[in-house]
């Protein structure tokens, strides 16, 4: 690491130093990323994106999703700042993505349909993709396990135009909330290296596009990500109001360190 890439570090303790000191005026957890390639280590809070998921609903009320999402942009300074390729090296010098299943129960109220995600029914991955999209490049930063979730579809929606609902002007038919548990690996380590150790849970919040709840569907939106721990999750009421979708994020190895 060379003089600058440690004076950035020393900036990063400082600021999450702040960030640690005002945790009850901030919205999101802050962490720091030393990314892959030339770009300075930099300080985010959250991190957005899009998945496509395929969910198969069966007619004794439950249901199994699996979705791949994946990273567009990291964003700081309170979700206030979005940050670009320049900055993070995000969709330039490698990308970031992640794997998500579940399973749970749905239900139907008029025109409103209710999931909800059961604890220990899948699993998350992350990881980083190095070679950007060339086959072999995929390094695993940090798995998890889903702990809640929930969601809800409304196609009557005014943000919302379906068949039902010609009048709707919008996607956005609903959204989701889901946490889960999470745990770096020692590439991932490399790549969060703020704090240490990192946050133990992740909380995934998504928006629903319209699609009818019966039999296997494909469904898309975006999905935004950050970071708790243990001790500062909400009450489970609380939960479902945070959005679901699937966290991806994948950290590898730094590449192309400057020798001090």
């Amino acid at each position: 690491m060379n003089a600058f890439k440690k004076t950035i570090v020393a900036a990063s303790i400082a600021a999450a130093t702040i960030f640690s000191g005002t945790a009850a005026a901030a919205p999101f957890n802050s962490f720091t990323v030393d990314p892959v390639g030339p770009q300075a280590n930099f300080v985010a809070d959250k991190i957005t994106g899009n998945y496509t998921e395929t969910a198969t609903f069966n007619q004794d009320g439950t249901f199994n999703v699996s979705l791949v999402w994946t990273a567009g942009q990291f964003v700081g300074n309170g979700g206030n700042t979005a940050y670009e390729a320049f900055q993070t090296g995000l969709g330039a010098n490698y990308g970031l993505f992640a794997n998500y299943s579940a399973s749970g129960t749905y239900s139907v109220s008029g025109s409103t349909t209710t999931f909800n995600f059961q604890p220990g029914t899948g699993s998350l991955d992350l990881f980083m993709d190095t070679t950007l999209g060339v086959a072999g490049g995929n390094v695993l930063l940090g798995s998890g396990n889903p702990m809640a979730g929930q969601g809800t579809l409304n196609p009557m929606l005014s943000t919302c135009s379906s068949p039902s609902n010609p009048t709707g002007n919008g996607i956005n038919c609903g959204s989701f909330g889901a946490s889960s548990s999470f745990a770096l690996t020692a590439a991932g380590s490399d790549f969060f290296i703020l704090p240490n150790p990192f946050y133990s849970m992740s909380f995934q919040s998504g928006q629903l596009n319209n699609f009818t709840p019966s039999g296997t569907q494909t469904i898309n939106g975006s999905l935004d990500v950050v970071f708790e721990n243990a001790a500062e999750v909400p009450e489970p009421a609380s939960v479902g109001l945070l959005g679901l979708g699937m966290l991806g994020l994948y950290a590898a190895r730094r590449r192309n360190k400057k020798a001090a």
